[in-house]
This record gives C-alpha cells, sequence and structure tokens, in this order.
C-alpha cells in the first residue's frame, strides 16, 4: 500500500507524535507510581489538581474542559475520589444538577502530600535538561494543544 508523500516536517511531528505517546505513557506511571502511597493514581492527582488551580469551586464538565478529557472520565475520578473522602459536593447557585466539587480536608492532604513527593523527583529530572529546551518543548506542545482543540472545534461545527 502506497502511501502519499508527506513533508518533512509532517514526518518530524509524526515522530514528536509518537514519542509523545510514549512519554505520556511513561509519565502516567511515573505518577502513579509516586503518588499511590497517598493513595491516588496519576489520573486521581490531575483531578485534584484542576480542582486547586481553579480560581473558583467548578462543576465536574468544567473540570473535565479545564483537563482536557472526557467529561465521563472525570466523572467517574471525580465519585472515586468522593468515595474516598478526598472530594465534596457543594450546590451549585446556577444550576441545580451540575454540583460543585471542592477539596476537602483529607483531599488537600493528599495532594500537598503528592507535591511533597514531586517536588525533588521533578527538580533532578531539571537538572539534566536546559531550561531553554523545556521552554521550548513547552511552546510545541501549547502550540499542537491549541491546534487539536482548534480542530475539535471545527469537527463539532460540521
Amino acid at each position: 500500500m502506497s502511501q502519499p508523500p508527506r513533508t518533512p516536517a509532517a514526518d518530524a511531528l509524526t515522530d514528536l507524535i509518537l514519542t509523545l505517546f510514549r512519554v505520556n505513557n511513561l509519565t502516567l506511571a511515573w505518577g502513579d507510581r509516586l503518588v499511590a502511597p497517598f493513595g491516588l493514581t496519576s489520573a486521581r492527582w490531575q483531578v485534584l489538581g484542576a480542582i486547586v488551580f481553579a480560581e473558583r469551586p467548578q462543576p465536574v464538565a468544567w473540570l473535565a474542559r479545564d483537563l482536557g478529557a472526557n467529561r465521563q472520565n472525570v466523572q467517574r475520578i471525580v465519585n472515586d475520589l468522593h468515595r474516598e473522602g478526598l472530594i465534596v459536593f457543594e450546590p451549585n447557585p446556577h444550576h441545580r444538577r451540575a454540583q460543585l466539587v471542592v477539596l476537602t480536608e483529607k483531599g488537600q492532604r493528599a495532594y500537598g502530600a503528592a507535591l511533597a513527593a514531586y517536588y525533588p523527583k521533578v527538580d533532578a529530572i531539571a537538572e539534566e535538561l536546559s531550561t531553554s529546551d523545556i521552554r521550548t518543548a513547552h511552546r510545541v506542545m501549547v502550540a499542537l494543544r491549541r491546534k487539536f482543540e482548534g480542530e475539535d472545534h471545527v469537527e463539532e461545527q460540521i
């Protein structure tokens, strides 16, 4: 089966995307090992982080949007966090059914413990990389995110 010709940039981007898939899987496994002692997984830690970094309590759909994740997956994780006592639901004055997600004291402790374990590890990893390279990689990731988000938006309009 012959493939249509691609540009060198498209080949380079394909290599980058394939590497991103691998790095994403490795990062999630690393995060799972890092936060397991605190009763967390990478997914739970991400959701707790979205709650912490939100300007105010948000419903699950907004947290999912901020994470770039599927609402149903985030809802499942939020339900798990609720069962574990790490979050509570509070009434949403703007929407009766879309309750607001709020960290409990136990959730704050778990998130804080995860960060305390994370910072020394990420500092050690960062020592092996140049700040300039990290910033360049970040700019590329942000540009890709925007392209993919824009592509989703275009597909929704069709």
